[in-house]
């Protein structure tokens, strides 16, 4: 089983009331991620703030003296309509809906050999990875740039030249610092889902194409 479907399993013979400490603690242990580090997409935090301002709930109270919403006490606030029963998929659609945080996504880069850096944190990576995706604060920027590894099976110091093209053809930019190449949301919004999903795709073709050998 994949991480995704190990959590539906931990869910589904979960005995009690799924609540946001329920789920910060199956994403923890079965993705590593600390959902707690997290911070709320800026669209998803009006729409948090809004709804407690109209249903006075205790996250308004929190709000009012936290500059930060807490991503347990906004889990909860969601969890009001499923009555503590929610599926897997529903939980992992709330998340990317809220933090960003796409778990199947993440689930499918198990064995990609893709580094992941996200929410400021490590959410994928293995020793014999080739490729490391970080993305910075917010998610407004991605880089991509090869792993050590790469670098000593290879001896090139920088992406394939199959990879460099697809990457521009995406719109990044050279980054002669790390080597690597970059890019900036020009809205200052979190790069969304398709175009994660397409640099994933032109670094897993590369992969495919010419790297598997390593």
């Amino acid at each position: 089983m994949n991480k995704a479907q190990h959590m539906d399993a931990f869910l589904h013979s979960f005995e009690g009331e799924v609540t946001g400490d329920v789920i910060h603690k199956v994403v923890l242990q079965t993705f590593g991620i600390d959902l707690d580090a997290v911070s709320l997409l800026t669209e998803a935090e009006k729409e948090a703030l809004a709804a407690a301002q109209d249903t006075q709930t205790e996250i308004e109270t929190i709000a009012a003296s936290s500059s930060r919403l807490l991503p347990r006490h906004v889990i909860d606030s969601q969890l009001t309509v499923y009555n503590g029963q929610i599926t897997g998929p529903a939980i992992r659609a709330m998340l990317n809906h809220l933090f960003g945080v796409n778990l199947d996504a993440i689930s499918s880069l198990e064995k990609s050999r893709i580094s992941l850096f996200s929410k400021q944190q490590w959410i994928v990576q293995h020793e014999r990875d080739l490729f490391v995706v970080y993305t910075g604060e917010g998610d407004v920027d991605v880089r991509v740039y090869p792993t050590v590894y790469y670098k000593e099976q290879t001896g090139m110091d920088g992406l394939p030249e199959d990879l460099q093209i697809a990457l521009k053809g995406l719109g990044y930019q050279f980054d002669v610092d790390m080597n690597g190449f970059y890019f900036v949301n020009p809205d200052g919004q979190a790069v969304p889902d398709a175009f994660k999903g397409q640099t994933m795709g032109a670094i897993m073709a590369t992969i495919g194409n010419s790297c598997s050998h390593l």
